[in-house]
């Protein structure tokens, strides 16, 4: 029999430990029919309420439930890495608790995989049920990806992704310390079939990702996995020297024939003013660049397990 490991981030999911796991094992006559064996890893992210009491109580009655607790909170891409490193399955599936992943999905993602896909991603058509700022911005992230890299980043695309032992064993390769988990999947390629669903609301709780959160988790991904905005600064800073240098000729010119009366200051102090603000937005871009290499130098581990059963 092959074993399925099933990797399920939490981070503050007490109302929705109990739901998902109802939810995943009404998969499991076609689980047996398939002669799959399955192991179910609960990665508590940090959390400060009943969710690690929940998955002990559920692990006391199904020993095919394994539990990783954080000593803090990590966040999401320390979670995911935490439960690869742990999974032992021929197939490994990442899953979020809060269902909208939904577990119907399985059956048909091993049936892909039965074809002899390496991997099965999912993405969502739709963004039913979400704030339409935080929707707008989503899709804007996606596209500015899709244009300043090479690595392959599908729009709506989910962490929700079914893959072989070799896959795992790609993204497991990697040892970076800043990660982004959707670049990381495009980047180690594979051939993978991506299922298309609409969106799933939350079934209780609500979601940990404020929109600032998201902001910053996509400058992450951005300076992940592409160098454009290097690029960008570069650029902005040789067309500002070109103006630079065409405004110095134009004023030699215009004092040598029209003579140069003191004039201007205000629009001057504005020039100065907009400059100034373009370098320091160029250096936030090597900062940002400059800030990676220094946690990767660094060597910290991603996480830290406080218990693990």
């Amino acid at each position: 029999m092959k074993l399925l490991s099933a990797i399920v981030p939490c981070y503050n999911e007490q109302e929705n430990i109990r739901d998902f796991y109802d939810e995943f094992m009404k998969n499991e006559s076609d689980f047996k029919s398939r002669d799959l064996e399955v192991e179910l890893i609960f990665v508590d992210d940090g959390s400060t309420d009943l969710t690690v009491k929940n998955v002990k109580e559920l692990a006391e009655k199904d020993n095919r439930i394994h539990l990783i607790s954080f000593s803090r909170n990590f966040g999401k891409e320390a979670a995911i890495l935490a439960g690869l490193r742990r999974s032992k399955g021929d197939l490994t599936v990442i899953m979020d608790a809060d269902l909208q992943d939904p577990p119907a999905l399985l059956p048909q993602m091993l049936d892909h995989i039965d074809e002899g896909y390496d991997s099965v991603a999912t993405r969502r058509v739709t963004r039913k049920g979400e704030p339409l700022i935080r929707s707008f911005f989503a899709r804007r992230f996606y596209s500015l990806m899709r244009r300043m890299s090479k690595t392959e980043i599908v729009d709506g695309a989910r962490d929700y992704r079914l893959m072989t032992r070799q896959v795992v064993d790609a993204i497991l390769s990697m040892p970076e310390y800043c990660r982004f988990t959707k670049g990381i999947f495009g980047w180690v390629g594979f051939n993978t079939k991506w299922i298309e669903f609409e969106n799933v609301e939350r079934r209780k709780g609500e979601t940990k990702w404020s929109f600032g959160k998201l902001l910053v988790y996509s400058i992450e991904g951005i300076t992940s996995f592409s160098t454009a905005p290097l690029g960008l600064a570069a650029f902005i800073g040789l067309l500002f020297c070109l103006l630079a240098f065409a405004a110095i000729i134009f004023v030699f010119v215009r004092a040598f024939f029209f003579g140069d009366p003191t004039s201007g200051w205000p629009s001057l102090v504005c020039i100065i003013l907009l400059v100034s603000g373009i370098q320091l937005f160029c250096i936030g871009i090597v900062g940002e660049y400059l800030a990676k290499a220094y946690l990767e130098v660094k060597q910290r581990p991603v996480y830290l397990v406080k218990e693990e059963i």
